[in-house]
């Protein structure tokens, strides 16, 4: 007899980090990615990359037909499983710098993006239903603004030189 699917043994979740800096503590985001797999995601199984944008770029065009680098990518697993997330470090820094706040929280951020959509959520499609779940859970973390709420309002003005 199957066992029901909430209840299935997942593997850990797994960061892995490919990207030359060195000026982020990773263990603490491996531990956000653990929190937001057991608290959004239901415990599944998630993979985080962490690369760069020429990677991210490759991969945009290989599984979504699309030349160009993006902060995150989320990629489903079958049959009710985890899934994989790639985010790019080179754009969180550009982002991070841009809304004032630090590159950790800027990962933080694209990495709870992704698992959203792993749940299934889809802001392209949905009437805000991954909106208002993103902005919960930003709340409920303490994180900055997150992508669909900054792409709602404006921007933070730079500083000129």
């Amino acid at each position: 007899m199957a066992e029901p699917p909430d209840s299935r043994v997942h593997p850990p979740p797994a960061l892995l980090f490919q990207h030359p800096s060195r000026k982020v503590a990773r263990a603490p985001l491996h531990q956000f990615l653990g929190e937001i797999a057991t608290k959004v995601a239901g415990g599944r199984g998630i993979t985080c990359l962490i690369t760069g944008d020429a990677h991210l770029q490759a991969l945009n065009n290989q599984f979504c037909s699309k030349d160009f680098p993006t902060d995150v990518l989320s990629f489903p697993l079958q049959e009710g499983g985890g899934g994989e997330i790639a985010v790019s470090f080179d754009a969180a820094a550009r982002q991070a710098a841009e809304f004032g706040h630090s590159v950790e929280d800027e990962l933080r951020i694209l990495i709870l993006h992704g698992v959203l959509h792993l749940t299934g959520l889809d802001h392209e499609t949905d009437a805000g239903e991954m909106a208002r779940a993103e902005a919960g859970w930003r709340k409920r973390l303490g994180l900055p603004r997150t992508l669909i709420e900054r792409s709602q309002r404006p921007r933070r003005k730079q500083a000129t030189a």
